[in-house]
């Protein structure tokens, strides 16, 4: 199976991170690996008594906008609570990524509980079940050198959407309902995908056979991601596109997403992924990104990959400012 870092690519940085590249200046978006965050920060509802005082942590991310944003949360609230923090976020891959925590060159990230059971630990099979799926990645990748803590509500998988026009026009809800709306009338179900999703196992091939969908060959368009969002959105090339389920375009074009109701596509709930050393050395690690992981959720997802992929914000700037208005951390 293909990583699913990978298949993130098309998903570009903010421009704003594109010109700091340009300028070789340190950035909160992580262009600048080993950077240190100098954000003057103290604790808000996290990071009372400064826990982590003393202890110096190393933060990093996939190259992606999400993940790139959680680096950034992870990190501020490290150095909220006393910590000195290096920002190595915006790693290629999540392959490398994932080597930075185990071999403890960096000491934590946000991963994506599917990612852990299929990419990292080898499975073929997801768990439907949210938390049996995290307890089945916590249990096994003890032995990697790897603890995860509770995972977050914000679970980034893969669906299908389409525009308000066609939605009005088929009124399907859910993905058994466009099987049935294949069966009855093939010319409507064209589909725009990634060329990766139109391969993998876990994507358009799998979820045709879960669903019973002999799609036409004919009906299958493949693209490059961003030119996805855009063609499902103008619903004449495809009525049907692939999204992710917390990508900001989702809400901004007007994208209505189908229920996945055999739930056939893995979760990929983003959890704290932390090096088992360093958190024996900072157990308080743990406490401090309890609430802040409970808070993410879809909805705060989309809305931040939004400022950055929409609106052309910095992910450190956006992390910090949602850290400050969830009163989480305070301005120093």
């Amino acid at each position: 199976m293909a990583r699913r870092g990978a298949r993130r690519r098309g998903r570009a940085l903010a421009p704003v991170c594109a010109l700091l590249l340009a300028l070789a200046a340190p950035a909160g978006c992580g262009l600048v690996s080993g950077s240190p965050m100098s954000d003057d920060v103290k604790p808000g509802t996290v990071g009372r008594g400064l826990p982590l005082k003393g202890a110096q942590l190393t933060v990093t991310s996939k190259e992606f906008t999400e993940n790139i944003i959680l680096g950034q949360i992870m990190g501020l609230v490290f150095k909220a609570a006393g910590a000195t923090v290096v920002d190595k976020t915006n790693i290629q891959g999540t392959i490398g990524a994932r080597e930075a925590v185990r071999t403890g060159t960096a000491d934590g990230m946000y991963e994506y509980t599917g990612t852990g059971w299929i990419t990292h630990l080898g499975h073929t099979k997801p768990i439907p079940d949210v938390q049996q799926q995290w307890e089945a990645v916590r249990d096994a990748d003890r032995r990697n050198g790897i603890v995860w803590l509770p995972q977050s509500r914000l679970n980034n998988t893969y669906a299908l959407a389409l525009n308000a026009a066609n939605d009005r026009k088929y009124r399907v809800r859910t993905l058994s309902d466009v099987a049935a709306l294949l069966k009855k009338a093939p010319g409507a179900v064209t589909l725009c995908v990634e060329n990766e999703f139109a391969t993998r196992n876990d994507g358009l091939p799998g979820m045709a056979r879960a669903y019973g969908m002999d799609i036409p060959s004919g009906n299958i368009r493949k693209m490059t991601g961003g030119v996805v969002y855009t063609e499902a959105s103008q619903g004449k090339s495809c009525t049907f596109g692939e999204v992710f389920t917390t990508d900001g375009r989702i809400k901004v074009m007007g994208l209505t997403v189908l229920t996945d109701d055999k739930h056939f596509f893995p979760n990929y709930n983003a959890a704290p992924e932390i090096n088992a050393k360093a958190l024996a050395k900072y157990p308080r690690i743990a406490e401090v990104l309890a609430p802040v992981t409970r808070a993410l959720d879809n909805t705060v997802a989309q809305t931040l990959n939004r400022k950055v992929d929409v609106d052309g914000k910095d992910p450190h700037d956006v992390a910090k400012k949602w850290l400050i208005d969830e009163g989480f951390v305070k301005e120093g």
